[in-house]
């Protein structure tokens, strides 16, 4: 073998050595540059049933292999969300953990501190033949029934704040085609309006009026409206036909139910002779 070869063969040696050296030091000494990926954490502790805004989340880099699955990587994709366990400073933040407020398992955490959800059943009528949506302004009308002289109608609540219209149900859930059809609107109420209106649900008739979202004047209470503003010489007839023992609907005599004739049980006569006493006793 000329000396050519050998400087060729011991050369190729030569380096390969070099390059299986080189590998295993970088598999077993040289420190290792991982892979990093920025996702969603918590910037501080937070409560379950948080609705999460901007300064509740921060975006950091975290190790790849450490990725917990179903994270999230952009902050747009966790703020307006609900907490639904408690969260910690620097955790990362999952789908599985957070909800939308519009949810059923969100839903309370949008009701303001201080502040009731309430529901009214409607009809097409009653609730403004479906113009009513989340975040409409209404006022609340209480409808009394009852006769021509009793009945009245009372605006009870204005403006006041809608913020789920329709049933809602758990993520995942179809309605059931077999339930019943009971429209609802539900409203964010003060716990003093809250019981007003449960107490108006249970005497009368509810009804809501669709306000301009812009408008929030409230005007006087001018109390309620009878049926006299619907017919204005009501009134006068109806005091004429009591003093006239009149039915003050129709204008008609009242007639006065027949007087049963107490009927008197016959009378028995009994003598009682005692010796040479005679006593007669009476029984009815």
């Amino acid at each position: 073998m000329d000396r050519r070869k050998k400087i060729l063969i011991f050369g190729g040696a030569w380096v390969s050595a070099m390059l299986l050296t080189w590998f295993l030091y970088a598999r077993t000494v040289a420190p290792h540059e991982e892979r990093h990926v920025r996702i969603v954490v918590a910037a501080h502790d937070l409560p379950l049933g948080t609705l999460l805004r901007a300064s509740d989340v921060r975006v950091v880099s975290y190790p790849g292999h450490d990725i917990p699955k179903g994270v999230i990587y952009q902050t747009k994709d966790a703020t307006n969300k609900v907490a639904l366990v408690s969260l910690y400073s620097n955790e990362p933040l999952l789908l599985s953990k957070l909800s939308a407020p519009t949810s059923l398992e969100g839903f309370s955490s949008i009701i303001p501190p201080g502040y009731r959800a309430v529901s009214v059943p409607i009809t097409d009528a009653s609730g403004v033949a479906g113009l009513i949506q989340p975040n409409s302004k209404v006022d609340v009308l209480f409808t009394r029934t009852g006769s021509v002289a009793e009945a009245s109608t009372t605006t009870i609540l204005q403006d006041v704040k809608v913020i789920s219209t329709g049933k809602l149900l758990p993520a995942g859930q179809a309605p059931d085609p077999r339930a019943p059809k009971s429209p609802t609107v539900t409203l964010v109420l003060t716990p003093q309006d809250a019981q007003k209106l449960e107490l108006a649900k249970n005497q009368g008739r509810i009804s809501l009026s669709l306000r301009n979202p812009l408008d929030n004047s409230e005007t006087a209470d001018s109390g309620p409206v009878t049926t006299e503003a619907l017919d204005p010489g009501l009134s006068d007839r109806l005091a004429l036909a009591r003093r006239n023992n009149r039915n003050p609907a129709f204008g008609e005599l009242k007639k006065e139910p027949p007087k049963k004739e107490i009927e008197k049980p016959p009378r028995v006569v009994v003598d009682v002779y005692h010796g040479d006493k005679h006593v007669q006793e009476l029984f009815r």
